[in-house]
């Protein structure tokens, strides 16, 4: 097909960066760069680059929802936290069913104002989802349940149409 990503305006990829004393920064204040230099041997040198496209892979995009993770919690009988499975974007949908994300595959996602992913393909999952993101304690029944009731599967993958910021609780309309 041919078609890439539309990158974002520039104005929409401007970061602010909190400082430990809880000053705020932009991220191209001269102010932050001397902060970070401070802390840096001065035979190193130290810039901050700056790109008017994000610096990030526009592509794959994990998307998971809060029903896969409560599902596979009831499943395996063992607290399953959401990080487990490293998500881009949490989904809350309107099904209390887990795994309806799968059913979004080959179709379109407006999330936010602007941001268009198309869901490519279901997330194979690998060994990471046993661990505990806070404890990093292995729980191997998280993923065996995955591979025998979820073909191997957990979440979907999807390629960012139109770029832009995304922030936490933004709306998810599904386009076709």
């Amino acid at each position: 097909m041919g078609a890439g990503p539309l990158p974002a305006d520039i104005s929409e990829l401007m970061v602010d960066i909190e400082t430990p004393d809880g000053k705020t920064l932009t991220i191209d204040d001269p102010a932050l760069i001397e902060m970070l230099r401070s802390e840096v041997d001065e035979k190193h040198q130290l810039t901050l680059m700056r790109s008017h496209r994000a610096m990030t892979d526009c592509r794959p995009v994990s998307i998971f929802s809060l029903q896969s993770a409560r599902q596979l919690s009831e499943e395996t009988e063992t607290p399953i936290d959401k990080r487990r499975f490293r998500a881009n974007v949490y989904l809350d949908l309107a099904s209390d069913n887990g795994f309806g994300e799968n059913e979004l595959v080959g179709r379109s996602l407006k999330i936010g104002p602007k941001v268009i992913v198309r869901v490519l393909e279901r997330d194979p999952r690998c060994a990471i989802i046993t661990l505990d993101p806070d404890t990093s304690e292995r729980t191997p029944a998280v993923l065996k349940k995955v591979a025998q009731a979820h073909e191997g599967t957990a979440g979907v993958y999807g390629a960012v149409i139109v770029e832009g910021m995304l922030h936490k609780g933004d709306s998810v309309e599904l386009l076709d």
